[in-house]
């Protein structure tokens, strides 16, 4: 495994924040590390100077890492549909059939 140099790519109030983050930059292809300071981990802090989370990247990923972040916070990112033949679609039909089967069910044990 080649060791990489991981870079600070950005910084942000709290972890649920980190973690949509890193979803957005793993999503494109880019490992991300996480790193927050202990007392804010440890009790779930959400204030900025004890709940910040870095996102860490390796060094040759930063650029694009940084581009994409960008794009997000200017509400300019543009991302590639996924293929209708992925099975990863969203189909509101879908939805709608389970609705209809959870109503159903509801329906059957009121009864």
């Amino acid at each position: 495994m080649t060791a990489h140099e991981w870079v600070v790519v950005d910084e942000v109030s709290g972890d649920i924040i980190a973690e949509i983050l890193r979803g957005l930059l793993e999503a494109q292809g880019i490992e991300v590390w996480l790193n927050q300071e202990g007392a804010g981990r440890a009790y779930g802090i959400q204030i900025p100077a004890l709940g910040a989370v870095q996102l860490l990247t390796p060094e040759d990923q930063a650029d694009r890492a940084r581009q994409i972040l960008d794009a997000y916070y200017t509400n300019q990112l543009d991302l590639e549909p996924v293929p209708a033949d992925s099975g990863a679609e969203f189909r509101s039909d879908t939805v709608e059939e389970e609705q209809t089967q959870v109503e159903s069910e509801d329906s059957d044990v009121e009864e």
